[in-house]
């Protein structure tokens, strides 16, 4: 019995072949830059902010932004084995808009909301609309 790797699959090449017309576009690369930006700002941002006695806060945001930066950081490169981890940098950036009040007891500034809600509204916005590029992409080359 012979086997066939879905490797040479034709829909799988040009599955692949759409994806990186869609990573190599200015907007594709503008939405990277502009996440890895928001991931590292979401990181730093108790220090920024001035929230870094809110320790348990200060983890999360640390975590969170890290874990942004590397969600969305492979995407340009490699969008055809990553796009699905843009859809984990969506619940990233919806967590951090409510991490102020999931972790009890640690708001009590102005900032610290304002920081969160703003940071992890920018980084929900692009990793929906990275998510949202190839299904543009698929839709338009019909």
């Amino acid at each position: 019995m012979t086997t066939h790797s879905i490797e040479h699959h034709p829909d799988l090449a040009e599955m692949r072949s759409r994806f990186e017309r869609v990573t190599s576009t200015p907007a594709a690369q503008t939405v990277e830059a502009l996440a890895l930006i928001t991931g590292l700002y979401l990181a730093a941002s108790p220090w920024i902010a001035g929230f870094s006695v809110f320790g348990s806060l200060a983890i999360n945001n640390l975590i969170a932004g890290l874990a942004y930066c590397l969600c969305m950081s492979g995407l340009g490169s490699a969008y055809e084995r990553t796009h699905a981890m843009a859809w984990t940098a969506v619940a990233i950036g919806a967590w951090t808009v409510v991490a102020p009040w999931a972790i009890a007891g640690e708001v009590d500034t102005t900032r610290t909301v304002v920081s969160n809600v703003i940071a992890g509204g920018v980084a929900l916005l692009l990793a929906l609309a990275m998510v949202a590029m190839a299904g543009r992409k698929r839709a338009s080359s019909v």
